[in-house]
């Protein structure tokens, strides 16, 4: 289809609508109705000659009415959707896994006491981003070994405003502890 400048065009698979304002091989400029260019190829419009009274069932309606009309259907469909039957405090705690080869993808040429700070760095801006995030709950999965990455976890739990215990048994065993963090109500 051949393009020259003041065709009045539609986008393809878009709701957007203008007049072409420069013609180039591969590409045509459009302005929109507000006043904004955009490049196109001319696979991607369609001109809008007299004969096209309705492109769509609303067409003689102005862009800011469609848009309110398609946001109020939307709003409506979806509130439902989207709320959640479960309690705040029976949302599935947050999980973080501190096994070091989820951390990291290779230990090679790190000691133990390289491999605990990262795993202690991951664990306190979990930490930070639960509460940021207003997450109360959180399970730090981080096996049974000697108990070293556990006792400093636990050293880590008493500088900030959280409760910890053993994280339900019988969906991690003993290798992981739960974290409940204390919320300040919201303002």
């Amino acid at each position: 289809m051949e393009f020259k400048v003041g065709d009045a065009v539609a986008v393809l698979d878009d709701v957007i609508k203008g007049t072409v304002i420069a013609v180039f091989q591969h590409k045509i400029t459009i302005e929109t109705n507000d006043g904004f260019p955009f490049d196109f190829s001319p696979k991607e419009l369609v001109v809008i000659g007299e004969n096209h009274a309705e492109l769509s069932k609303y067409s003689d309606v102005s862009n800011d009415i469609l848009m309110e009309k398609i946001n109020e259907k939307t709003t409506n469909k979806n509130a439902l959707k989207f709320k959640s039957s479960l309690k705040p405090n029976s949302q599935p705690p947050m999980e973080v896994d501190l096994h070091i080869h989820q951390l990291i993808p290779s230990t090679r040429g790190m000691d133990n006491f390289d491999i605990l700070t990262i795993q202690l760095d991951t664990a306190k801006r979990q930490i930070e981003f639960a509460i940021k995030n207003r997450i109360q709950r959180i399970v730090f999965i981080h096996g049974k070994g000697e108990g070293v990455l556990k006792s400093e976890l636990e050293y880590l739990f008493k500088k900030h405003n959280v409760t910890w215990y053993d994280a339900p048994y019988d969906k991690y065993g003993t290798g992981a502890t739960e974290v409940y963090v204390f919320q300040n109500p919201k303002n």
